[in-house]
């Protein structure tokens, strides 16, 4: 397995222009007040569920910004929903509701051929949103029907058809450089610290003390009460020192 996973990689470095692509559109996207629309089925879909709600509390950006509609609702979180994925009408109407215009849905699939995925898809170009497409098949009908195909050839997996091995990790990867490539892009980010992260609980709020004390140079005692005076916004009590 971890000789096959050593391919992964260099799959998606070949991808890169493509996910450059879409990280463009993304960044386009959210510039107009836009969001980005995760679609998926199983294992693709609930990749896209992880990526979305790690998005507030690393980037303080509100949730509705990076959403993510899988097949079967919460439900397909922690139990697999036979036949969910089949469902074409339904991935047109969930992403129906929430698709506009000026945003982007990204259509997950492993195989290309999820009706729910391609279904989303549709919505998201009926309303006239950018589309863009993860998979592993280039010839799939996802990799034909969107704006802006990211396909990583992986090859085969080690137990046949168990796309949620090499595939899933490709998802993976591709996910981390879509959504953190936007956020640096749109000034989420200081160089490489996360100054808008949530400090929600004792490990991020130690975190926030390294960064602060790191970049004012100033003790521990000092970057936490320059931390709480700014309710524990790291961005806040960085600028407060300038």
């Amino acid at each position: 397995m971890n000789d096959e996973d050593t391919r992964v990689a260099g799959a998606v470095r070949l991808a890169i222009p493509d996910i450059a692509r879409a990280v463009d559109a993304i960044v386009a996207s959210l510039a107009k007040q836009g969001e980005v629309i995760y679609v998926g089925a199983g294992t693709s879909g609930r990749l896209g569920v992880l990526d979305a709600s790690e998005m507030p509390p690393t980037f303080g950006v509100p949730p509705e910004l990076f959403r993510a509609v899988i097949a079967g609702g919460d439900t397909a979180l922690r139990l697999a929903v036979e036949g969910a994925e089949d469902d074409e009408a339904a991935g047109r109407r969930d992403v129906g509701a929430v698709i506009r215009e000026r945003d982007v849905v990204v259509g997950i699939s492993a195989s290309g051929r999820a009706p729910y995925v391609l279904g989303g898809l549709s919505a998201g170009e009926r309303a006239g949103a950018v589309t863009v497409g993860i998979t592993c098949n280039a010839g799939s009908a996802l990799a034909r029907s969107v704006s802006i195909p990211i396909v990583v050839d992986v090859g085969p997996e080690i137990i046949a058809g168990s796309s949620r091995l090499k595939a899933g990790t490709a998802t993976k990867l591709v996910l981390n450089m879509l959504s953190t490539g936007a956020m640096v892009r749109s000034g989420r980010t200081r160089d490489d610290l996360m100054v808008d992260m949530h400090a929600s609980n004792a490990k991020l709020r130690e975190r926030a003390i390294g960064i602060v004390r790191a970049e004012a140079g100033i003790d521990e005692s000092e970057a936490r009460r320059r931390l709480e005076a700014a309710e524990w916004s790291v961005r806040e009590a960085l600028d407060r020192q300038r």
